[in-house]
Protein backbone atom coordinates (compact mmCIF):
# COMPACT_ATOMS: atom_id res chain seq x y z
CA UNK A 1 0.00 0.00 0.00
CA UNK A 2 1.40 3.45 -0.85
CA UNK A 3 1.41 6.51 1.42
CA UNK A 4 -1.40 8.36 -0.38
CA UNK A 5 -3.87 5.61 0.39
CA UNK A 6 -4.60 4.40 3.85
CA UNK A 7 -7.31 2.29 5.31
CA UNK A 8 -9.31 3.35 8.28
CA UNK A 9 -6.94 1.61 10.69
CA UNK A 10 -6.12 4.06 13.44
CA UNK A 11 -2.37 3.44 13.32
CA UNK A 12 -1.84 4.54 9.73
CA UNK A 13 -0.81 8.04 8.67
CA UNK A 14 -3.25 10.03 6.50
CA UNK A 15 -1.85 11.65 3.36
CA UNK A 16 -3.87 13.92 1.05
CA UNK A 17 -4.07 12.28 -2.36
CA UNK A 18 -4.10 15.72 -4.03
CA UNK A 19 -1.43 17.81 -2.32
CA UNK A 20 0.40 15.33 -0.09
CA UNK A 21 -0.46 17.14 3.16
CA UNK A 22 -0.42 15.13 6.37
CA UNK A 23 -2.02 16.06 9.70
CA UNK A 24 0.12 16.17 12.81
CA UNK A 25 0.09 12.98 14.85
CA UNK A 26 -2.11 14.56 17.53
CA UNK A 27 -4.61 15.69 14.83
CA UNK A 28 -5.08 12.29 13.15
CA UNK A 29 -8.44 11.55 14.81
CA UNK A 30 -9.88 14.98 13.93
CA UNK A 31 -8.62 14.67 10.34
CA UNK A 32 -10.44 11.36 9.91
CA UNK A 33 -13.65 13.25 10.68
CA UNK A 34 -12.95 16.36 8.60
CA UNK A 35 -11.07 15.05 5.54
CA UNK A 36 -12.91 13.53 2.57
CA UNK A 37 -12.57 9.78 2.16
CA UNK A 38 -12.86 8.27 -1.30
CA UNK A 39 -12.16 5.18 -3.31
CA UNK A 40 -9.93 5.02 -6.36
CA UNK A 41 -9.28 1.72 -8.07
CA UNK A 42 -10.42 -0.20 -5.00
CA UNK A 43 -8.09 1.72 -2.68
CA UNK A 44 -9.12 4.17 0.02
CA UNK A 45 -7.93 7.72 -0.60
CA UNK A 46 -8.06 10.81 1.62
CA UNK A 47 -8.38 14.47 0.59
CA UNK A 48 -7.57 17.26 3.05
CA UNK A 49 -10.04 20.02 3.92
CA UNK A 50 -8.32 22.62 1.71
CA UNK A 51 -8.26 20.41 -1.39
CA UNK A 52 -11.82 19.25 -0.71
CA UNK A 53 -13.08 22.85 -0.55
CA UNK A 54 -11.16 23.88 -3.68
CA UNK A 55 -12.52 20.95 -5.69
CA UNK A 56 -15.98 20.51 -4.20
CA UNK A 57 -17.91 20.76 -7.49
CA UNK A 58 -15.67 18.21 -9.19
CA UNK A 59 -15.91 15.83 -6.25
CA UNK A 60 -19.69 16.12 -6.10
CA UNK A 61 -19.87 15.63 -9.88
CA UNK A 62 -17.81 12.45 -9.38
CA UNK A 63 -15.20 13.61 -11.88
CA UNK A 64 -11.97 11.65 -11.88
CA UNK A 65 -9.30 13.34 -9.76
CA UNK A 66 -7.23 13.96 -12.92
CA UNK A 67 -9.83 16.63 -13.83
CA UNK A 68 -9.22 18.55 -10.63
Amino acid sequence: MDASTSTSAQGQQLVCSSCGATPRTDEQAAARLSWSRGSDGGRTTWTCQRCSRENLRSIEGKLDSVWW
